[in-house]
């Protein structure tokens, strides 16, 4: 007999649907109760309100995006994939991750705007870990490939400016749709952007490790 979920897991999966089917606006606590099969009293025991569901939300949504992004790195890497591809699939599997969580909502840009509305300070918090989470990558594979890059370039510097990459692509693509297009701009952008700050003797390294298969 298949283990019951613990009761918050069970409030965010339900929470979650609300969300995606509602919007941040026309959900409610009674509603993601009801999808729970709680009583609104007993909802309240775990939250306080319809804005610290969201965000409790939100938390787990980032907090699985960043397992894909670790464990999407590790794979490439110990497939002996180069930098690039590395981190295309480190980035994509964040991505993806995080896109999944909102499939087929139609109130996707709504749930991004209150997102930032809501939780900023979360949102915030994990974009720093994205970014460290990046900057850790390009270090390690880096030393073990014996890569360098271009002088004057910081991994944190480089780290920061895959951020920057992936924010542009969010300009062109505001709700990330079309996924494919989306993930493919994204895609490109970072191929040149890595290329671009490799110091020109580990080019020829990079481009043969870095071949896609």
């Amino acid at each position: 007999m298949q283990a019951k979920a613990p009761p918050q897991d069970r409030i965010l999966d339900a929470a979650l649907r609300v969300f995606r089917r509602h919007g941040f606006r026309r959900s409610s606590i009674e509603l993601a109760a009801e999808e729970a099969g709680l009583t609104r009293q007993a909802l309240y025991h775990h939250f306080a309100s319809k804005e610290a569901l969201f965000r409790a939300v939100l938390e787990r949504i980032y907090q699985q995006g960043l397992a894909a992004e670790i464990a999407a790195a590790k794979a490439a890497e110990e497939a002996g994939h180069g930098l690039a591809d590395i981190l295309v699939a480190e980035i994509g599997a964040r991505m993806q991750s995080l896109l999944a969580s909102l499939k087929d909502s139609p109130h996707t840009e709504e749930l991004f705007s209150e997102h930032f509305a809501q939780a900023r300070d979360l949102y915030q918090s994990y974009s720093n870990r994205f970014a460290d989470e990046i900057a850790t990558t390009i270090a390690r594979v880096c030393r073990k490939r014996k890569l360098k890059l271009e002088s004057g370039v910081s991994v944190r510097e480089l780290a920061r400016c895959v951020e920057m990459a992936i924010h542009g692509a969010k300009s062109a693509f505001p709700s990330m749709q079309p996924v494919e297009a989306f993930l493919k701009q994204l895609e490109t952008m970072l191929r040149m952007l890595i290329a671009g700050a490799m110091a020109p003797s580990a080019r020829k390294s990079h481009g043969k490790t870095g071949a896609r298969k």
